[in-house]
């Protein structure tokens, strides 16, 4: 059984960073996608990061702006989203999501995502 589960929200202040991490178990998607996505209250899901496969350059969301990095750990079977810079408008919950199959059109798309977390809550205020 797939599980996947994300660490490292909190309560920060603008301009501070935080790291998250997903951790995998009961599989592994080196050859499979990989990403994150947000959803803030009384808004729809959005894509955030997301990476074909291991390796492969991730992209990007056009908000990030350079300040979210996504990097996978094969070795520990994790994927982290270094955030930077964080302005109030980051607060959302954030959920990792993995799928061996998605394909480069539906890397965006929240519904075409097989596995799911079930989030950690990011919030930027003063």
């Amino acid at each position: 059984q797939v599980q996947l589960v994300e660490s490292g929200g909190g309560l920060v202040q603008p301009g501070d960073s935080l790291r998250l991490s997903c951790a995998v178990s009961g599989s592994t998607f080196r050859n499979g996608g990989m990403g994150w996505f947000r959803q803030a209250p009384g808004k729809e899901r959005e894509f955030v990061a997301v990476s074909r496969r291991s390796g492969a350059v991730p992209l990007y969301a056009d908000f990030v702006e350079g300040r979210f990095t996504l990097s996978r750990d094969n070795a520990k079977n994790t994927m982290y989203l270094q955030l930077n810079s964080l302005k109030p408008e980051d607060t959302a919950v954030y959920y990792c999501t993995a799928d061996s199959r998605i394909i480069t059109s539906s890397l965006t798309n929240p519904g075409a995502w097989d596995y799911w977390g079930p989030g950690t809550q990011v919030t930027v205020s003063s």
